[in-house]
């Protein structure tokens, strides 16, 4: 992400993200990592082994998107939505659900800025958002 200025001009080449190479430098699992931003919404990359925690998010809708692996989100009300890569399913707000990843999943998440990582718990696995950001500088 970025660019680099050429030759003193302000004029820029701007950089393509790869989400492979993202997602090689996530070493913990449930543990989102911010790659980029469009508007308000944040561009993530995760990798998930086993289960999260059943939350909600009150405000904020929340993507997934599957690169490898095979991910079931379980969803109130006995519902469940299976995805395989190249998949991708939106939780609507306030709906709670559990994302389970039976064997190591590597997933894209595009959430609101302002989306807490275990909506409305906090468990030992939850990731606050100055963490996810990490060095993230967004451009402007």
């Amino acid at each position: 992400m970025g660019g680099t200025d050429i030759g003193g001009s302000g004029l820029s080449v701007l950089s393509a993200t790869s989400i492979a190479a993202e997602l090689a430098l996530v070493t913990d699992h449930w543990t989102p990592r911010v790659v980029g931003q469009v508007n308000d919404q944040y561009i993530k990359v995760a990798k998930l082994l086993g289960e999260l925690v059943w939350h909600a998010h009150e405000h904020e809708d929340e993507m997934f998107l599957v690169v490898s692996g095979d991910l079931l989100i379980q969803l109130e009300g006995d519902r469940e939505v299976r995805l395989g890569p190249g998949e991708f399913f939106v939780v609507p707000r306030g709906v709670r659900h559990n994302p389970v990843a039976e064997s190591e999943v590597e997933i894209v998440l595009i959430e609101t800025v302002t989306t807490a990582h275990t909506g409305d718990v906090t468990v030992e696995r939850t990731v606050p958002l100055d963490r996810q950001i990490g060095s993230f500088a967004p451009e402007g």
